[in-house]
């Protein structure tokens, strides 16, 4: 039953975040690691406030729009080439999870 790392970017930067995951999915290519994605989402809006001062009546400046990216990428197997990726130090503007799973394969009868 092989495990399969998944690994979810996300960035403000998108192309940032789109260099990183072309970088793992090159290495994972060399390596001949089988890696599925990246599989993008739909960016993440949001609206910042903002207050001209400290107090409750100082007022509001027009609110900050931001978008987040995210980016998904699943290692099946190859824990060793999955911990590498997982170790390694990535730029502040980019966070990454990870999650770690046994998938039972079709027909296997467990």
């Amino acid at each position: 039953m092989p495990f399969v790392t998944t690994l979810t970017f996300t960035s403000g930067d998108r192309h940032r975040l789109e260099d990183i995951v072309t970088e793992i999915k090159q290495s994972a290519e060399q390596k001949g690691v089988e890696l599925k994605g990246p599989h993008p989402k739909q960016p993440q809006e949001l609206r910042i406030p903002q207050s001209k001062s400290l107090g409750p009546s100082g007022g509001r400046f027009e609110s900050w729009n931001h978008s987040v990216y995210t980016r998904t990428i699943e290692i099946v197997g190859y824990e060793e080439f999955a911990r590498t990726v997982t170790q390694r130090t990535f730029p502040d503007a980019i966070h990454v999870e990870a999650g770690v799973e046994q998938r039972t394969q079709i027909g296997s009868g467990s």
